[in-house]
């Protein structure tokens, strides 16, 4: 458990701009606790964004526009930019529509062309939009689903990593797929399990929460099969993208449901 939880720590280190002024160990053990603690750091995640929902939506006089716009921020600030970067530079590849080798190189770059730049904007925009409407309809269940979204998406994260081949010897991906196998994600189906049941009878709706379960499923396996066809593998910049597609495909799912289930 001890080490469990420097894993979780070793995540905010590497994955939010949330300081931690701690000394952690970076040897292949906590590097795959890090890696089985991906959930945790989701959920952690999902937590701040509920809290934050209730708190601007019913304890403050700020308008639904105003606590829109500052959770969206915050999902923004929250990571310090680290998984948009990887949307960035894997829309820039993807959309110049080379070979495999040649969209590494271009992920590699590290200046931002045009691809990068509108593929950001429409993602941030379309999320801002989901957020908005969700905020005007936000119901009881809202709030638990909103912390099943990062939850889910560093999950997927996590499965993509240990399942899907490098795609080159080098960077953030492989330095954590180094240290882990995929026999070591035994602990998600335990999280997941816990979550779902958790939630469900907090909210006393299984099938909804069952249902974004599902999503993710779907999600990874179409996920697995592009990045190799697409890249050829898994790379740093590949699963910063798989993370924000996946918080955005989930957002737009609850935005739906509150149209035509939830409403």
């Amino acid at each position: 458990m001890i080490k469990l939880l420097k894993g979780f720590f070793i995540d905010l280190q590497f994955f939010t701009a949330i300081p931690v002024p701690l000394v952690l160990p970076m040897d292949k053990l906590h590097l795959k606790k890090a890696v089985q603690a991906f959930p945790l750091l989701g959920i952690f995640q999902g937590i701040i964004y509920a809290s934050l929902t209730y708190v601007l939506i019913d304890l403050t006089p700020f308008s639904n526009l105003a606590a829109a716009f500052l959770i969206w921020l915050i999902t923004i600030l929250f990571t310090g930019g680290i998984h948009l970067d990887g949307w960035i530079d894997a829309s820039d590849a993807y959309f110049s529509y080379k070979d495999q080798s040649k969209r590494l190189e271009i992920m590699k770059d590290p200046r931002t062309g045009a691809f990068g730049v509108i593929s950001v904007i429409v993602l941030l925009s379309c999320r801002f939009l989901f957020i908005y409407e969700i905020i005007i309809n936000v119901q009881f269940l809202s709030y638990m689903i909103i912390m099943a979204i990062p939850f889910l998406s560093k999950s997927v994260m996590g499965v993509l990593l240990l399942t899907v081949k490098p795609a080159k010897q080098e960077g953030l991906g492989v330095l954590f797929q180094s240290a882990a196998t995929w026999k070591d994600l035994w602990l998600y189906p335990v999280y997941i399990i816990s979550f779902v049941v958790v939630i469900g009878l907090y909210s006393g709706n299984f099938l909804l929460v069952t249902l974004f379960i599902l999503a993710s499923v779907i999600l990874v396996l179409f996920l697995r099969m592009k990045a190799i066809k697409w890249f050829g593998g898994i790379t740093g910049d590949v699963l910063g993208a798989s993370v924000e597609g996946t918080d955005l495909f989930l957002w737009m799912i609850l935005w739906l449901l509150h149209y035509f289930v939830m409403g």
